[in-house]
């Protein structure tokens, strides 16, 4: 089951040369996700190939680096004739904005655009093997994360125990794995127990947007196989970080290690670094514990299962 993460905008609130304003895409097999969407995303994705085909565009927050891509894509989406419906997330009191801003050049969409409000705990899309969830981050509005955490796995099944337990090759191993028991033809019972492992765990990856270290952070990243954090400055303006909302590349490696996250990706930095940005990846990985990096604008990486 493919998950993957193109980064389609990896700087602060001014775009750089090199670097858009914040959107980040993810494929889920067939799902197509979009989380914030800053000025320029629909040219972002024309160039980095991840293709329209969005069914939820999920938002942290409505400062305009985050949202002003949203007008141009939706009204490209409509000059392209679009039927299928498509579901903005925002955070709670912010429809009215997403709204006008879906409005914004005179004239609403034709296809159906729903805008539904979230807060900290809300599920934000339950799907088929997998759910976004919403969390607390401590911004200057209104704002909110997202998580997204698929179900567990089934555990493996244990082939060579089923045949010495007498188990015939065959759908009786099917029903095993889904959690039936199956009885042999001299009467015995095998249950599932017998010859299934554990639950294994899904995949997590967590998109912060903009905002200040929180313990809620920690919470939802427990254990994430990504985990996608605002870096905006440097150590030596960490000051200037809090006043804004932000959180520094330290401060996002240390939020990581306290969650356990497999991989840390730094984004949102400030375009102060422009061309130098290796300096601030460098302050942070030096603290991160696991995989720290600093993605370019286009670059794609595969998550994987756990290793269980």
């Amino acid at each position: 089951m493919t998950l993957s993460v193109t980064f389609l905008g990896t700087s602060g609130a001014v775009p750089t040369p090199a670097r858009n304003t914040s959107a980040v895409f993810v494929r889920r097999e067939g799902d197509r996700l979009l989380f914030d969407c800053g000025e320029g995303t629909q040219r972002q994705m024309m160039r980095f190939s991840t293709g329209f085909a969005v069914s939820h565009v999920f938002l942290t927050h409505t400062h305009g680096d985050h949202v002003l891509g949203l007008p141009g894509l939706l009204q490209s989406w409509d000059f392209n004739d679009r039927e299928a419906p498509v579901a903005i997330h925002t955070p709670n009191g912010t429809r009215q904005t997403v709204r006008n801003l879906a409005s914004a050049t005179g004239a609403s969409p034709s296809y159906p655009v729903r805008i539904n409000e979230v807060g900290p705990g809300d599920i934000a899309l339950d799907a088929d093997g997998y759910e976004v969830r919403a969390f607390h981050t401590d911004h200057r509005t209104r704002s909110v994360g997202y998580a997204l955490v698929e179900a567990d796995r089934k555990g493996r099944f244990d082939r060579e125990r089923a045949e010495e337990l007498g188990v015939p090759v065959g759908p009786k191993f099917s029903r095993l794995h889904d959690g039936e028991s199956v009885e042999l033809e001299d009467g015995t019972v095998v249950h599932p127990d017998q010859v299934v492992g554990d639950p294994r765990p899904g995949r997590r990856v967590v998109y912060t947007g903009d905002t200040r270290p929180t313990g809620a952070t920690v919470e939802a990243a427990t254990d994430a196989d990504l985990l996608v954090h605002d870096a905006t400055f440097m150590t030596d303006r960490e000051e200037r970080a809090s006043k804004t909302g932000h959180s520094t590349a330290v401060q996002a490696a240390e939020i990581a290690n306290r969650a356990g996250a497999k991989r840390l990706a730094f984004i949102h930095v400030s375009s102060r670094y422009a061309g130098r940005e290796g300096d601030l990846e460098a302050e942070g990985a030096a603290v991160f514990e696991g995989d720290a990096f600093l993605p370019d604008d286009g670059d794609a990486i595969d998550v994987p299962y756990p290793e269980t």
